[in-house]
């Protein structure tokens, strides 16, 4: 027996390849607006999963990448001051020797003296240089200046490790340790810069046989080895600078690498789209052309 085919039969068909016809366009108007094949997680559950790991994996690489950028910009803020240090302590160095060679009177070595004592102050001015409002070679005591101004050297700052993350489970320490070179002046005596150079004025002043004989000997012997520590501390920093950029050069690859990959999963072939939404456009606008010719229901048939 076969089964009779009625105008709500017809109707419901029509309806249901129109509504089809719909759903197909909107889903390639979907994927035209975004850009994206998947829409949501039923399309491609795996795809869906895995264009969520990939953006993380994306979002993980953008913190170590600024973490590593943040690491070079404070590194070479500090190499920039040890740098200026340097030429202060050659200069230093030069006025040394001028004042030991016997030519100088008094008035010259006081002079010195000032000179002296004033590119003392530029040293501890420059050892107190911030970045981003924070204090580079204080450890930890980032808020807090290394030196005071005046005649007190005493350090302030303690040993502490500034790190900065460049990948998972590794840091690197990005501060100098600047105290191991300036250390905190006459009154801890421990033969560093500061101490050196105060040591170095008051025997300037001093003009005794001894204060003259300090300079050419001693004096002159320790600011050339505290220049040789600053140069030492200026290559570490120099190392650490080299190693952040060559972890930022890495994680920006990565990073393209990693969003390739995304894009590949979740990216639609926007040329294959157009074409498909285009076709399915005019397959809907057909669809409806048809119904309307097909389907001539009566109001009656309509309310039953």
């Amino acid at each position: 027996m076969s089964e009779r085919v009625t105008p709500a039969m017809i109707t419901s068909t029509t309806l249901a390849d129109i509504n089809a016809s719909l759903s197909a366009m909107q889903r390639s108007e979907g994927e035209l607006a975004s850009g994206r094949s998947i829409q949501q997680p039923s399309d491609n559950p795996y795809g869906a999963s895995r264009a969520i790991e990939l953006q993380s994996t994306i979002d993980g690489l953008s913190s170590y990448a600024s973490s590593a950028q943040d690491g070079i910009s404070w590194t070479q803020t500090a190499s920039s001051a040890l740098s200026s240090i340097s030429g202060i302590g050659q200069r230093v160095r030069e006025l040394v020797v001028q004042a030991s060679n016997g030519v100088n009177n008094q008035t010259d070595r006081e002079a010195i003296a000032e000179e002296v004592e004033q590119l003392t102050e530029s040293v501890k001015s420059d050892a107190n240089t911030q970045y981003a409002g924070q204090y580079v070679f204080s450890g930890t005591l980032t808020a807090t200046a290394p030196y005071k101004a005046g005649a007190a050297d005493e350090y302030q700052g303690n040993a502490e490790a500034i790190t900065r993350s460049i990948a998972p489970g590794t840091s690197v320490k990005v501060n100098t340790d600047i105290a191991s070179v300036l250390g905190s002046g006459q009154g801890a005596r421990d033969g560093k810069l500061l101490d050196t150079l105060r040591t170095i004025s008051q025997n300037l002043r001093g003009g005794t046989p001894a204060d003259m004989e300090a300079l050419s000997g001693a004096d002159l012997k320790n600011i050339s080895a505290n220049l040789e520590a600053l140069n030492t501390l200026q290559a570490g920093a120099g190392a650490i600078t080299n190693q952040l950029q060559l972890a930022s050069s890495r994680v920006q690859d990565l990073q393209i690498t990693t969003a390739q990959a995304l894009s590949s999963t979740q990216d639609a072939d926007l040329a294959k789209v157009s074409i498909a939404y285009s076709n399915e456009q005019a397959a809907y606008n057909a669809a409806l052309h048809a119904g309307a010719s097909i389907v001539q229901m009566s109001l009656l048939e309509f309310l039953h």
